[in-house]
């Protein structure tokens, strides 16, 4: 009865944030916008590790590998909302922002014994942004104002699945459907005023591979390695157009209506990761993770700005310790997390690359004792600079995520 009032909740709550849903950051001006930090169960209070992360109550997408590895008769499903304070500064000026936004709704099942699927949807990238810019009127010293803004970003619905070899090795595949568009209005006020209304819409298919294994132990030490590849795609557009002006006499006349466009392909690089998870001893698990993005291979341009190779740096710690003793106390079933990620970005503006950091800190709380688990965690972070006239973010991030483990397809025993 206890999951199925939590999931009402989390269901309406979810609902509520739904007409919130998206971000506001000057830098999703760029390219499909900035990428949605996403981490499935407590991953998230763990720097967003995961490649070699073996749970077998916890869906983790990060590396469907570990799908091999589900208990048979379970199904695990679970929902994640994040909200999100920023402060937005450059030299002289800053602004501060509160966004809500749904970040994942999963599931997983066994098909047979070592053979699990999953599948779910969460966004892949957010667009929100509003942006004035001073232009010097061709041959004169007087100036004119260009509002930009945007709305939007790609969705991802995923369906992957893992198989174990043996006791030790599980091999993962993960194909994924990105999809979705970016609302851009441009307008110019000068003599006359003049708006551009474009809607943007991308879609393609991404593959990702993984693999898991587990090392022979080693005074009792456990230590698993992961690692994935993601194949590099191309995301196909195309643009509709709506654009009018209004003359100095306050006359609204049409310019384009619904003009489609062929946008150019989104290209999308080749990226491999790694990861390693070692258990120091019954209560302390320490995680690492890099991952690198090839965005230099893709030769796309940008205006005046470029793509650079992307490195990602994650680590993580978990502290666990149910003593026989202290079964009874909840305080001892508790996981304490701790969690640092360093990103250099994939984007170079003013021969500077955007790079952000966050720390992190999280609580995993069972609710029920089916390995159903609450949690909790926060952030810290900062993106950009404010040097080169550029742009910094600092934001405080809470994420809440409910994970729910059942119990399907169970044979009922008759005495």
């Amino acid at each position: 009865m206890l999951k199925q009032i939590l999931l009402l909740l989390f269901l309406l709550i979810s609902n509520a944030l739904i007409s919130q849903n998206g971000t506001s950051t000057p830098y999703s001006l760029f390219g499909l916008g900035i990428e949605n930090k996403t981490a499935t169960g407590g991953l998230t209070g763990l720097g967003n590790t995961g490649f070699a992360q073996k749970n077998i109550s916890e869906i983790n997408i990060y590396n469907p590998a570990n799908l091999g590895n589900m208990e048979q008769n379970s199904f695990l499903y679970e929902f994640g909302i994040n909200g999100v304070f920023s402060e937005i500064k450059t030299d002289n000026t800053s602004d501060k922002t509160n966004d809500a936004n749904i970040s994942h709704f999963a599931i997983a099942f066994p098909i047979k014994k070592g053979l699990g699927v999953s599948l779910g949807l969460l966004p892949y990238t957010k667009v929100g942004y509003d942006v004035d810019l001073q232009n010097y009127i061709e041959g004169s010293t007087s100036t004119y104002t260009t509002r930009i803004t945007g709305l939007g970003g790609l969705s991802k619905f995923y369906l992957s699945s893992g198989i174990k070899i043996d006791e030790n090795l599980s091999l993962g595949v993960d194909l994924s459907f990105l999809f979705g568009s970016i609302d851009q209005e441009t307008q110019v006020y000068s003599n006359s005023f003049v708006s551009i209304s474009d809607v943007n819409r991308y879609s393609g298919v991404k593959l990702k591979t993984g693999i898991q294994y587990t090392l022979p132990k080693i005074k009792g030490r456990e230590i698993t390695i992961g690692a994935v590849i993601e194949l590099p795609t191309s995301l196909s557009g195309a643009q509709t157009r709506n654009s009018y002006k209004v003359t100095s006499s306050d006359v609204e006349v049409a310019i384009e209506t619904d003009i489609e466009n062929e946008l150019d392909d989104f290209e999308l690089p080749l990226a491999y990761g790694f990861g390693i998870t070692s258990q120091l001893n019954k209560s302390i698990t320490t995680s690492f993770d890099f991952k690198k993005l090839l965005w230099g291979n893709t030769n796309q341009l940008q205006n005046t700005e470029s793509y650079v190779d992307q490195d990602i740096y994650a680590f993580g710690l978990e502290y666990y310790n149910p003593s026989k003793r202290n079964l009874n106390s909840s305080w001892n079933k508790i996981k304490y997390r701790f969690g640092f990620n360093y990103n250099t970005g994939f984007l170079q503006i003013s021969k500077t690359q955007i790079d952000s950091r966050f720390v992190s800190i999280g609580l995993g709380i069972p609710i029920t004792k089916d390995k159903t688990n609450f949690n909790i965690s926060y952030s810290y972070g900062k993106e950009g600079t404010i040097g080169n006239n550029l742009i910094e973010e600092n934001y405080h991030k809470i994420t809440l995520n409910l994970n729910f483990v059942g119990r399907w397809f169970e044979k009922r025993k008759f005495f």
